[in-house]
């Protein structure tokens, strides 16, 4: 039996799941003087429309659950829908007679992919809505034939809450009252040839169900209670170029582990008990999260993200998060993210086929997929797609007051060839290799970032020479605040493994560098890419006995503090961790009361205390002034000795001898007069043998190669030293 005023087509439609646009025949519609209201409960036996207590009987329309009635026009304004199913009596608010949430200025700003604020309008919101509390659901899946949400409240069954689309914009929603936070749910979509696609977790939500779960989860953005008003404040000076900058780099799931409880990682409560303090007292500015976004694969460390908007449930919830961050803050900590804009997976629940076809990825994919990862590449030419990822970049910084993103892979986002061979890339539209509409991309997320976080930094892992990665947009460059020092890093290890009889034949691979170290705004990275795939740890690269190896890790820590360029260090680092990461498992923290481990320690909380003490090691880290090689051509020697200084004059110099044998020598410096060992990498306190200068070296008003003063230093073998007036 089907109501007159609806055909029987349309009752099919939606009885079946195939209609685009329910709110046309569900819920209340006018009927004269009454109102005619129609309810979906696909496999319901009997329903009523309660009103006031009072029952109106909602006959079926069709046998696969359609009801609907008149009603008097009173009822019908605030009703709820009572149903009998399997034998059970059920109650709730009908969907279908709330009005949209969205207006059309959302409709325009989603659809010219300008809307700098996405999160706020779509994804999963718990509201008041007309007087009733519930979650608005919004998603973008343009073509699609119908879009529903499904959770729980429908049995996940996709054919029971179909949802409102708006317009040309692709945007569907529905507000559904009676549910709230802590829901699980996800989205199907049924194309315009009758597939319906498998449920897909949502690409703006929240939180998601702990893996191999895929359910996206209701999370509350608002009623946060931040305490960290004095560091936000004064970070925009905490990131800036001249401000001391070292970086504790951490995979959240393999710092520590409760071995005690099987081995599980650390929620994001403990981390913020445990992890916070650890890196607070070794004297680090900046805490970097390798990616925290939900991600189904252990295996990836988070860079294969199906949920851009999630922090991942491996350590808890939205909350527990900004908890961490919050306790970072209070505690001196910059909090940076790895963000991984370049590349996502296929899995089914993901972004991969998204409303039944290419969408957030290229459809050709000599364009759309990378070989080395197995991964699919975001459209950047799509303005929707790269307004979704844009809005992410600000979400993390606004909503969760993150420091800053450290961008992945951009090599791979800016060249179409990147790891391809020939015939299995598409040229631009000039016929070149740059991905036009990535670097375009790239250069409006850090323009967004400067204008609407402007205390927030960027940071490129770009390992090619493309120009400018670090120049303003508006000199031509990518407009990132720092790059990743690539070349400095894989130079310097090179170096490092090699036995010291033979480095007075590679000198270069320690003075090149200061070739090109301004031409960028540099971080100078010893990151997990330097210690996993079978590379060993940074302890194991060092060449010679046990000892040999401690010096050598000492000496290079020593260079590396001193030389210019932010500083980045990966978890395990700091304690000379000897063997290589593993991502199951965590730390070998037993080393750390190994004296030759707590030397290591020691030097790296002492070198990072000097480093912030101290101007001339990072005030002019980005520029030319700052910097001067005192020796840069004893290869034979393999010393190398160099100033720093800060605006104003002040200095320090920086000697390192690469051989184990001790050395005297004559160098120039900046001035005559008393200059204190602040740091000496072989001093007992660290392991070392403790050869030195006593603590001082006095330096002659004598002139030495263009330098105003002389000073005869001591260099200990494999050792570096660092004087300060």
């Amino acid at each position: 039996m089907t109501d007159p005023a609806i055909p029987a087509d349309e009752a099919e439609r939606l009885v079946s799941g195939a209609h685009g646009d329910p709110f046309a025949w569900l819920g209340p519609h006018k009927a004269g003087r009454r109102t005619l209201v129609r309810a979906l409960l696909p496999g319901a036996e009997a329903c009523d429309l309660i009103h006031e207590g009072k029952a109106h009987p909602l006959p079926a329309l069709h046998p696969g659950g359609l009801f609907g009635a008149q009603v008097p026009a009173k009822a019908a304004a605030d009703y709820r829908l009572r149903w009998r199913f399997e034998g059970r009596e059920w109650e709730a608010e009908d969907p279908y007679r709330f009005g949209p949430v969205l207006g059309p200025l959302d409709e325009h700003l989603i659809g010219e992919g300008r809307h700098l604020r996405l999160w706020e309008r779509l994804g999963a919101h718990p509201m008041t809505h007309e007087g009733a509390a519930g979650v608005h659901f919004a998603v973008w899946a343009p073509g699609a034939a119908r879009a529903s949400v499904a959770g729980p409240f429908t049995m996940w069954d996709g054919r029971r809450l179909p949802m409102r689309a708006r317009g040309r914009s692709g945007v569907w929603e529905i507000f559904v009252p009676g549910i709230g936070p802590g829901e699980p749910y996800r989205f199907e979509f049924r194309t315009a040839d009758g597939r319906v696609t498998p449920q897909k977790a949502d690409p703006v939500g929240f939180g998601a169900e702990h893996p191999p779960k895929t359910a996206s989860v209701v999370r509350d953005l608002g009623g946060f209670d931040w305490g960290d008003g004095e560091w936000m404040e004064a970070r925009a000076a905490r990131n800036a170029a001249d401000a001391p900058v070292s970086i504790y780099e951490v995979h959240l799931g393999s710092w520590r582990r409760r071995l005690d409880e099987g081995g599980r990682p650390l929620s994001y409560d403990e981390l913020a008990r445990d992890l916070v303090p650890y890196a607070a007292d070794m004297g680090f500015t900046h805490l970097e999260f390798m990616p925290v976004n939900e991600h189904p694969f252990d295996g990836s460390w988070g860079y294969q993200p199906v949920g851009l908007y999630a922090p991942t449930s491996r350590h808890g919830d939205l909350a527990g998060f900004r908890r961490l961050v919050d306790a970072a803050h209070r505690a001196g900590l910059g909090v940076l993210l790895d963000w991984v804009p370049g590349h996502f997976p296929e899995d089914p629940h993901g972004l991969a086929f998204f409303n039944g076809g290419p969408l957030y990825e290229h459809a050709d994919k000599r364009e759309g997929f990378h070989p080395d990862w197995n991964t699919l590449i975001y459209d950047f030419g799509r303005i929707e797609v790269s307004n979704f990822l844009l809005a992410n970049a600000l979400y993390w910084l606004h909503e969760h007051h993150v420091d800053g993103l450290r961008v992945d892979a951009v090599a791979s986002m800016l060249y179409r060839d990147y790891s391809r061979k020939a015939g299995e890339w598409i040229p631009n539209r000039f016929g070149g290799r740059e991905n036009l509409e990535a670097v375009a991309f790239l250069q409006a997320v850090n323009e967004a970032v400067r204008a609407e976080a402007p205390a927030a930094m960027t940071v490129a892992e770009e390992s090619t020479a493309w120009p400018g990665v670090s120049k303003p947009v508006s000199e031509g460059g990518l407009g990132f605040g720092f790059k990743w020092n690539m070349g400095w890093m894989n130079d310097t290890l090179r170096y490092m493994a090699r036995d010291p009889v033979h480095r007075r034949h590679h000198h270069n691979e320690m003075t090149f560098g200061s070739a090109y170290a301004f031409s960028e705004r540099f971080v100078l990275p010893l990151s997990h890419d330097e210690v996993v795939h079978g590379k060993g740890a940074l302890w194991d690269k060092m060449p010679g006995g046990p000892a040999e190896k401690f010096a050598n890790l000492r000496a290079l820590y020593g260079f590396m503090w001193g030389h210019p360029g932010k500083k980045l260090l990966f978890m395990g680092g700091e304690f000379a961790q000897r063997t290589e990461w593993r991502q199951a498992g965590e730390l070998d923290w037993g080393l750390i009361d190994r004296p030759r481990h707590a030397g290591v320690r020691a030097l790296v909380r002492d070198l990072n205390r000097l480093y912030r003490e101290e101007p001339a090691l990072h005030a002019q880290d980005c520029a030319p002034e700052g910097f001067s090689w005192i020796e840069a051509d004893d290869a034979a020697k393999s010393l190398f000795a160099f100033a720093r200084f800060a605006p104003g004059g002040e200095a320090a110099i920086v000697i390192s001898n690469m051989t184990p044998v001790e050395r005297r020598v004559t160098l120039g410096a900046p001035a005559p007069g008393p200059w204190r060992e602040r740091v000496n990498t072989d001093s007992a306190l660290y392991g070392g043998a403790g050869a030195g200068n006593l603590g001082a070296v006095e330096a002659r008003p004598e002139p030495w190669r263009g330098w105003p003063a002389t000073m005869e230093v001591t260099a200990p073998g494999l050792s570096t030293i660092i004087l300060t007036r």
